[in-house]
């Protein structure tokens, strides 16, 4: 079988849209959507582009949302310093630039943390090997909650 004629994985079809011309986007759009957005928003074009190829890869919106259901209830809770708690899923990556050097965290699904290959039991844990010092792993990774507007309630 000649490598020109295998169909794309998944990951390479999304990961592969980034990379596209505009033009090459707009195609994919057409064939999943009636007409384009009144916007050329790029961000939002890929991934819209890259919900519809998932739905199409993995069946209906249904199936989708019990999968992303599972997915929310493995979500890790992390505590902020002034003790609000935030969720993140499991997947994120997490980016901080820290001494002129990009540091990439991942979430896993058991609530720890993996970083350069290991896992560690906190955001905090990961800070402190970055640093050599204490640090609160949501402040470093500027993970806060949002907070209501003055005038909200």
């Amino acid at each position: 079988m000649n490598a020109s004629t295998v169909a794309p994985s998944l990951a390479a079809q999304i990961t592969n849209l980034p990379k596209l011309a505009m033009n090459d986007l707009w195609t994919i759009w057409d064939k999943y959507f009636p007409r384009r957005p009144p916007h050329n928003n790029r961000a939002y074009v890929e991934g819209r582009v890259a919900y519809k190829i998932q739905e199409e890869a993995f069946g209906t919106k249904l199936v989708v949302q019990t999968q992303m259901a599972r997915i929310g209830e493995a979500q890790s809770r992390i505590k902020t310093q002034r003790g609000v708690e935030v969720q993140v899923v499991p997947g994120t990556v997490l980016v901080r630039e820290f001494d002129r050097r990009e540091h990439r965290v991942t979430a896993q699904a058991d609530g720890t943390f993996e970083y350069e290959g290991r896992r560690y039991k906190s955001l905090s844990a990961v800070a402190r090997h970055i640093t050599g010092t204490q640090w609160s792993g949501p402040l470093f990774f500027g993970i806060t909650k949002n907070k209501a507007k003055r005038g909200d309630k």
